[in-house]
């Protein structure tokens, strides 16, 4: 893509950077992006992405915009409640830059068209709420072979990790957590609760991984998982190993590390 002169000023902060430039600011914007799931993590994924100027964003959920929503969901409004959150998300990301292409899919991906979005991206973007879908999610890009950026956040704890199947020794989001644990009971927010920011704080990390990696800028978290404490303002990163037995990454991966 040929950044023209409004482009170059849209995104002229990135492109002071020594660490973007024009090359890197060029990769965002020829870049496609599935984000799934269109709720607390979504909205700042997708609107930090967005302002960015990945080229193409596709949102991806089935759900419908509620009142209870709007205490964090930050691109949804009140005129919204009742219009599908993928719907809705992609008309707030388009107010803030209509020079990028944005398709709302209304529908919980799954299946083959779970795997034909995550085929058709550069990079996908796991902001969904439940195991079986960033299961089902994490086996899509393990098969094309995408890079994965996973966030998850409840009560005032958070988690972010990148799994990339083209790095050697890489661990999948199987590898972290097997999909026998995923089957033991899951707090949701509507059970557990979840404080406002701290959607905002795991989205926005979500957000820099993913422009990172487009970017060829900096270091991703391949291999490593972050853990955010809302209540003490403390992180820490672990490194997560391959699984020579993961059924979805196999041992191939784990042997090439």
């Amino acid at each position: 893509m040929n950044l023209t002169d409004d482009l170059l000023l849209r995104y002229s902060r990135h492109i002071l950077l020594p660490e973007v430039g024009v090359a890197g600011q060029t990769r965002i914007s020829d870049a496609r992006v599935l984000i799934v799931g269109a709720g607390g993590l979504g909205c700042p994924v997708a609107l930090y992405l967005g302002a960015a100027g990945v080229g193409q964003l596709l949102l991806a959920d089935g759900d419908t915009v509620d009142l209870t929503n709007l205490q964090r969901q930050i691109a949804h409004t009140t005129a919204a409640i009742g219009l599908n959150k993928a719907d809705s998300l992609a008309r707030s990301v388009r107010a803030i830059n209509p020079e990028i292409g944005v398709r709302a899919i209304p529908e919980a991906l799954a299946g083959a068209a779970l795997r034909d979005a995550v085929a058709a991206v550069d990079l996908v973007v796991d902001a969904s709420d439940n195991f079986a879908t960033r299961h089902a999610v994490n086996r899509a890009c393990v098969h094309a072979g995408k890079p994965l950026v996973s966030g998850a956040a409840i009560g005032f704890s958070g988690q972010l990790a990148v799994f990339d199947s083209a790095c050697a020794g890489s661990p999948c989001y199987h590898c972290l957590f097997p999909e026998l644990a995923a089957g033991e009971p899951e707090m949701r927010c509507a059970e557990a609760g979840v404080f406002a920011p701290l959607v905002g704080v795991i989205g926005a990390m979500q957000a820099m991984e993913a422009l990172k990696y487009l970017a060829h800028a900096g270091e991703p978290m391949v291999g490593k998982l972050l853990l955010w404490d809302g209540l003490l303002t403390q992180a820490r990163v672990l490194k997560v190993p391959c699984d020579p037995a993961c059924p979805v990454c196999g041992q191939a991966a784990c042997q090439a590390g």
